[in-house]
Order: C-alpha cells, then sequence, then structure tokens
C-alpha cells in the first residue's frame, strides 16, 4: 500500500534533452552551452571544505550559547539566594 501511494506521488523523472520542463531555466540543456560559449568561469562543487568550516562554526555557536545560559542560571540563582 505504501508503495502504491509513494508511485502516485512522485515526481516523473526528466531528463535532459528528453522532455521539456518549464519550470527553471537551468533545466535547458542549452543553458549549459550558452555558459560554455561565454566563457563563464565553472562552479567549484566541492563543498566538502565549507562544510566542514560550517560544521565547526556552528559548534562554537552551540558551546557560546550554553555557556551564556549557564552563566545566566547561575548568576539568577546567585540573585535568589542572597534574596533569601
Amino acid at each position: 500500500m505504501l508503495r502504491a501511494l509513494l508511485n502516485l506521488f512522485r515526481r516523473p523523472p526528466i531528463r535532459f534533452g528528453m522532455a521539456r520542463d518549464d519550470r527553471s531555466r537551468f533545466r535547458n540543456p542549452r543553458f549549459a552551452s550558452f555558459l560554455a560559449e561565454n566563457n563563464r568561469g565553472r562552479l567549484d562543487t566541492d563543498f566538502q571544505d565549507t562544510v566542514l568550516r560550517a560544521r565547526k562554526f556552528g559548534r562554537r555557536v552551540v558551546w557560546f550559547a550554553l555557556a551564556g545560559c549557564a552563566t545566566w542560571v547561575a548568576l539568577e540563582s546567585a540573585k535568589a539566594w542572597s534574596i533569601f
């Protein structure tokens, strides 16, 4: 039953040159040849270093947020203890 539902709602495969897809100009195979003819620089698709740097930055942000929350809790607890 699940397979039947998945087949019912899946997108049909669009192959370059085999079918037209008007959703985007990037699906047109002539667009790639246009870029090649106009000497455009190629996009670097090796994003592994970028992903690793982003993860490292994200970990640092999380650690600083946790440290800030712990400091805030400690200060508020100290204020509460000083009242009693």
